[in-house]
């Protein structure tokens, strides 16, 4: 394929790509975006050819048009709407994050104090969502408990279902960044066996999760402020992430008309997997087998054997082939937590701090690209904060809803949007007859 002159433009495009294919020549736009690679419109391929594409795990298709978040991997760069990840976890907020991405521009002062206030009198949950939590048992993994429970959403607001108004779009979109942190903390509580925490409307957001997650009836609870930014911080940086698998599973779900209580869920469910949200628990499993400070060496070792199936987990990163931006951000959060909660020598942590060193002036590591990636760092700091390995990924999804119900909310107010149907390459067995049981 070869590609005429470039020209800047993501509505019309006068760059075409060339395919021959049997004797037969045909020809495909070529859009270019903002930023990142061009791409060409091979909408009509099927049509033209008789073919299909094959991309297996998508590594080279654009899936959909976006305006929400960009990512260059080589150079390390992740952007929310036009502003650099690093900007924003140290400038903004959860919410005035949640807003960007939902609205594509930072709110003014009374834009956020309204969303802000819009947020905090959608966090209480129908009672009734009690009884549901108690028909699992106590020791469910909670990304099993969020599954069921935000799909539940869906029985209880009738009023926000209707995908293709408006209005109930956006209701549901508040629901579901203000309603959430109120399930995740639940989902805690309720496996430890503590009375639920209900939301305060006087605290900020970070601050009445961590106030859901870890008060009791019994005495008044504080919220540590350097905590509480900690976790703001670690929301905003996984607020969204493009298209991964998570997103896409909420696109697809989205794509049929479901409702986008069931769209988060699906998302819930995808981001379950160790390979995606999974991973900054995956660190804290691997901080656990090495045990101790002085089997690093030996553990190290088998990671650079090839023959070892040993992995170094919270390092490297499919997208990212420099430094995580978000990491950066992490690695001075973790010094500050740290500090304030003066942990620096629990024994997983101080393993931890020798990976990294390791990892960051090992010609091994750093050849490789294989830099601490934002999972390892906030694994860390959630072991710091008490919360436990199994929450991880929850909280992960706590974040990640904003991003989703943004995206959600992106395909479906695009008139070009169309129910998901991606096609196969079949290598299954040729048409063959059907032979009686009592003859086979």
């Amino acid at each position: 394929m070869a590609a005429q002159e470039k020209k800047a433009s993501s509505a019309a495009s006068t760059r075409q790509a060339t395919l021959a294919v049997d004797g037969k020549t045909v020809t495909f736009p070529v859009y270019d975006g903002v930023e990142g690679p061009s791409v060409f419109d091979i909408s009509k391929l099927y049509a033209e050819t008789g073919l299909f594409t094959f991309d297996s795990g998508f590594m080279s298709t654009a899936s959909c048009e976006s305006k929400i978040t960009f990512i260059d991997g080589d150079a390390g760069i992740l952007r929310y709407r036009g502003y650099d990840i690093d900007m924003l976890a140290e400038k903004s907020d959860f919410l005035e994050v949640s807003y960007l991405l939902l609205n594509g521009d930072l709110p003014n002062v009374a834009q956020k104090k309204e969303f802000d206030r819009t947020i905090t009198l959608h966090t209480m949950i129908h009672e009734q969502l009690h009884f549901l939590y108690r028909g699992f048992p106590r020791a469910s993994h909670p990304m099993a408990v969020m599954a069921g429970a935000a799909a539940s959403l869906a029985a209880f607001y009738h009023d926000s279902l209707d995908v293709n108004d408006v209005a109930q779009r956006e209701l549901s979109a508040f629901r579901l960044i203000a309603k959430m942190p109120t399930l995740a903390a639940m989902a805690y509580k309720y496996s430890v066996g503590q009375p639920f925490i209900y939301p305060q409307n006087d605290m900020g957001f970070a601050e009445n999760f961590l106030n859901m997650m870890f008060a009791t009836p019994c005495e008044k609870y504080t919220v540590n402020p350097v905590l509480a930014r900690a976790m703001d911080k670690i929301l905003i940086l996984h607020a969204d992430h493009e298209q991964n698998a998570s997103t896409s599973t909420v696109r697809m779900a989205g794509s049929s008309g479901a409702n986008p209580f069931a769209c988060m869920s699906a998302g819930i469910a995808s981001l379950w997997g160790p390979a995606h949200g999974g991973a900054n628990e995956a660190v804290i499993n691997m901080l656990r087998e090495i045990g101790d400070v002085k089997h690093i060496p030996e553990f190290i070792t088998k990671v650079k054997d090839k023959n070892s199936n040993v992995r170094l987990m919270g390092f490297g990163h499919r997208v990212y082939k420099n430094y995580d931006p978000r990491a950066k951000v992490l690695r001075s959060t973790l010094e500050e937590v740290l500090a304030e909660l003066g942990k620096i020598d629990e024994p997983l942590l101080k393993i931890a701090i020798e990976l990294e060193r390791i990892a960051l002036s090992d010609e091994y590591f750093v050849s490789r690209k294989l830099y601490p990636n934002v999972d390892f760092y906030s694994g860390i700091i959630y072991r710091a904060m008490g919360i436990p390995s199994k929450m991880f990924t929850v909280l992960f999804a706590v974040a990640r809803t904003a991003g989703w119900i943004a995206q959600w909310k992106e395909m479906m107010d695009d008139p070009k949007n169309k129910i998901a149907r991606p096609r196969q390459l079949f290598t299954g067995s040729q048409p063959r007859p059907f032979v009686p049981v009592e003859k086979r």
